[in-house]
């Protein structure tokens, strides 16, 4: 079968390679990928920046597809089922943190871009109604990760002014639309004119270019300072967060995309009761309310792009770029 695959020894660092179709389990089910989404964890993998990396797999954590073929031990009546996957795996039973065991799909197992995935049984959930294959395919990783980090770690209050920053990456996308549907006020942050644009056009009420090095005094202008603040940069940029979120207020943060900060500003921290909290994907129980959350609001995921899989290397490198709006997917309508 046609799959995207690492493959370190070149430079692109990927290629598209017949591999061979994944045998089952007693318990797994095969898909037959329609469209596959990419996750900044994949262009981490292609950089080496991930650990654990190993040529000749596949990639890519999200997808959706239909049933092909089931284990020994599964109803076979699922041929045919229209499923998305949830990526997260081995949580564990811990609702607080993720156990020892937990991986994502994608690295080490073989992933979803791909003409076919293997995955549990347990893995699978309804094709949203309504939605395209490509917006199925958009809506596991970055939905849970922004909806564990606004709802169950933020807790998010109606009537609350949140600050999602990045606005533009698949999480920050969902978190803002997540947002406006939980009634918060929201602003978003970006480096680019068209993606503030695009929040406007969604009901964010407020757009902070976060180049500029005005913002941080704007916003506090505008706002007074926000309850809630959901970010993935950190580095140097945590202390421009800590001066804008208000005393009592939420930080929370999944991921470190800038790393560490040089320095912390611990004082104003602790004597604003500020309260710094780190996410990361979600619970099988969040990935079930994000569905049911996302369905109810009627929420659809924002995609940027749409790719084949000889082009790849294109749509690796736009997300490289940081040019995406949104989601870029991969169709494999048709590969084998």
């Amino acid at each position: 079968m046609k799959a995207i695959v690492l493959n370190r020894s070149l430079d692109q660092k990927i290629e598209i390679a017949e591999i061979e179709k994944p045998h089952l389990g007693p318990s797994e089910v095969l898909v037959k990928v329609k469209a596959a989404a990419l996750n900044h964890r994949d262009e981490w993998c292609r950089q080496g920046l991930y650990p654990g990396l190993q040529d000749g797999i596949t990639l890519g954590s999200d997808g959706a597809g239909t049933v092909e073929k089931t284990g020994e031990m599964v109803d076979a009546s699922m041929v045919g089922r229209e499923v998305l996957i949830n990526p997260a795996m081995n949580w564990g039973g811990d609702p607080k943190a993720q156990s020892k065991e937990f991986k994502i799909l994608g690295m080490p197992d073989h992933g979803t871009l791909a003409a076919f995935v293997k995955v549990n049984t347990d893995r699978l959930h309804d094709k949203p109604k309504g939605f395209t294959w490509e917006e199925a395919a958009a809506l596991p990783l970055g939905g849970l990760t922004a909806y564990r980090a606004l709802m169950t770690q933020g807790k998010v209050q109606s009537g609350e002014k949140v600050l999602v920053t990045g606005f533009g990456g698949g999480v920050a996308q969902f978190a803002a639309q997540f947002a406006i549907a939980a009634g918060a006020s929201v602003y978003v942050s970006s480096s680019s004119a068209e993606k503030l644009e695009v929040a406007k056009g969604i009901g964010a009420l407020g757009f902070y270019n976060y180049t500029d090095d005005t913002w941080v005094k704007k916003s506090l202008e505008e706002t007074g300072g926000f309850d809630l603040i959901i970010d993935s940069a950190m580095g140097d940029t945590l202390n421009n967060l800590i001066k804008v979120v208000k005393p009592g207020g939420r930080i929370v943060f999944y991921g470190a995309t800038k790393g560490n900060p040089a320095m912390l500003d611990a004082r104003k921290i602790f004597w604003n009761q500020i309260q710094l909290i780190g996410s990361t994907m979600g619970t099988d129980r969040d990935f079930e309310q994000m569905l049911d959350f996302v369905q109810k609001q009627n929420i659809k995921p924002i995609v940027d792009q749409i790719y084949q899989p000889e082009q790849a290397v294109a749509a690796f490198d736009r997300m490289k770029a940081g040019k995406q709006l949104g989601k870029i997917v991969i169709s494999f309508e048709g590969s084998d």
